[in-house]
Formats: C-alpha cells, structure tokens, sequence
C-alpha cells in the first residue's frame, strides 16, 4: 500500500512542534543517555525517545520504534555496534527530528518550508525529520509517522522540563522506563506517566529455502580437492540502490566467502531484501564449482548465516562452525566503508 504524505497543516503543527521543542535547549541538561518513552496513540506502541546535543554538534530528537528501535539504540549505545559500522545500518529504526544546516536539507524539504512560510537562518536552526529502518536510506516521513512525532516533540518537551527540575527523575530502576501514556477524554488527549517494562523484541521468523539437491549430489558425485577454510558472512553494503525515481533507496545485501588463512576474497554476491537467500546459496555451490574445491571448514559468527549454509554444510560433509570474529571478513568490512567515503555515491 503506497503510503501517504502528510497534508500542508499536518506539516504545520510538525515544524510548529520542531520549534518550541527547540525553545528550550533540553540538550543543555539531557544526555543521550536519558531514555523514556511516549505511547503512540493510534498503534499502541512505545516509542523510546532520547535527545542528542549534550556534545554541542549535532541536535536531535530520536524516537525509537517499539522494542527492535529500542534493541538497536541499545546495541549502538553500548558499543557493540561502533558508530560508521556497516551493522548499524541494519538496527537504526526511529524517527528523528533533528536540527541542522540549509545545506542538509532536500528540495522537497525546502518545498514545504516555503510554503508553510517559514523562515530559519543560521547553523542548527533548520528542521529536518527523517525516517530510518533497517537496510533502508533515511528517508522522508509520511502521514503517520509526522503525527507521532508531533506527539513525541511535544511530550519531550514535557519530560525534559520536569528532568530540569528533578535530575534523577528518569533513574532507572529494575529495568523500567518512565512512559508517557495517552487517555483519550472526548476529543483530547490526557497523558499520564507509567514505569514500564520494555517487551522483549519480537523474534520474525525468517525461512530458509530448500536447497537445490541435483546440484548438490552432482558436486558430491564429482571428485574435488578438500582443502581450506572459509569465512562467510553477510551483511547490507555500505552504498545505495534506488530501483525507480523517487522510490526510498535501499541498502542491498552482499555475502562474502574469504580464505581464512590468506584473507583473500574466494567471491561475492549482491543481493535484494527479497531474494539475497537463495542467490547466496546459489553462490556457494557456484564458488565450490568455479574453483574444483570444497572447503574443509566454513566459520560463521551469527545464527541466521549457520542457518543459511548448514543446508550446503551438511549435504557436501563441510564442517561449518560458529566463532565470535571473523577477522578476514571485518578488514573487508572496513576497507569497503574506505572507499564508499572516498567514493560517495550521489545524494537523494
């Protein structure tokens, strides 16, 4: 279903909301640290909103969606996904109203300022909100998400005047978070506050397709070396592809089979969110065929991988086993990310 945008007084009340939000400078006494939440009315689900700009650089509102947004905000925060890592791009789910400069706004962004009529001059005064999901480019919010987040400047506004006033107001305790909460009275909203426990992320099932077994029985059947091991992972890549105009870009998958010993790439594969399980299996078997040799070992780090492959393992007596780095795969990481900041692809 094509997803609608906001309508010009929707978008009013936002950039309204974006304003006396900024007012107050909460990030003169909030830390990135500082979580709580705001319930979204129409859905019922929790967004847990922090605000960046305690470091005097970058000025925002995020509001993480429900408990995948809150895992992956967790997950950058603690540090076990490094900020400019390639894996962020696959946790960040939130929308975000940031303040910045002209030069980081879109024409569609400056479109609707001119005719709101507004006017901003000046570094970090211009708003800008913003979309971000997992394995997708940022992008421009629609109709739903710009009514949250008004609801969500407007309650954060609320919730940093009250931590002004009280410092250890939003202390966590036995792992509860102080959530804003809506009640609807007539035509109003009454909001009160709860300490809530998040609700543990839920897990989506993800299938694994059969495996195609003549193939498999027919490398079986051929008399190939068994030497090496392998490192193999996927993950999404560091550039974009936007398949039609005005379409949100996203961040295709690519799948790496290294030589452990040596480091070297074996081979690649890219891959859409729609279709990147079988072509990487299919890449598996094409490799062994390409190169007359079966790896002795595959080493994998995460589940869905091992998953993936133990299919292939299994049929070709590969022994597959899970290990907490793999350090050939990280150097490629690192070297892709080097060379898309020394090669940015365009702007959308």
């Amino acid at each position: 279903m094509r997803k609608l945008f906001p309508s010009l007084k929707e978008w009013k009340n936002l950039y309204q909301a974006a304003i006396e939000f900024k007012k107050i400078e909460s990030w003169k006494w909030m830390y990135d640290t500082d979580l709580f939440g705001v319930q979204n009315p129409k859905s019922k689900e929790i967004g847990y909103c922090c605000i960046l700009g305690s470091l005097g650089e970058f000025f925002s509102l995020n509001v993480y969606l429900g408990s995948r947004g809150l895992q992956g905000y967790l997950k950058i925060r603690s540090g076990q996904i490094e900020p400019g890592d390639i894996e962020s791009l696959s946790v960040q789910d939130c929308l975000s109203a940031s303040f910045t400069d002209k030069n980081d706004l879109r024409d569609k962004d400056l479109e609707t300022i001119k005719k709101l009529g507004l006017k901003f001059r000046g570094k970090n005064n211009w708003p800008l909100f913003r979309r971000y999901e997992p394995g997708f480019y940022p992008w421009y919010i629609d109709k739903d998400d710009a009514k949250f987040l008004i609801l969500a400047l407007k309650q954060a506004k609320e919730v940093a005047l009250q931590v002004k006033e009280n410092k250890d107001l939003l202390t966590l305790e036995h792992n509860l978070l102080l959530v804003r909460i809506p009640e609807k009275k007539g035509k109003k909203l009454i909001w009160k506050e709860e300490w809530i426990e998040p609700a543990p992320p839920h897990r989506k099932e993800i299938i694994i397709p059969e495996v195609d077994e003549e193939r498999i029985e027919g490398l079986r059947n051929e008399i190939l070396r068994k030497e090496g091991c392998w490192e193999v992972d996927f993950f999404f890549s560091p550039f974009t592809i936007q398949e039609k105009k005005d379409e949100r870009p996203y961040y295709p998958y690519t799948c790496l089979f290294l030589d452990h010993k040596t480091g070297l790439i074996i081979g690649s594969e890219i891959s859409n969110h729609s279709e990147y399980k079988k072509e990487f299996q299919d890449r598996f078997l094409s490799i062994i065929n390409e190169n007359n040799i079966i790896p002795e070992e595959v080493l994998v780090k995460r589940d869905i991988v091992y998953r993936l492959f133990r299919p292939i393992t299994r049929g070709l007596d590969i022994k597959i086993k899970m290990v907490k780095r793999l350090e050939g795969i990280k150097e490629a990481k690192y070297s892709m990310i080097e060379y898309m900041m020394k090669n940015p692809p365009p702007d959308f």
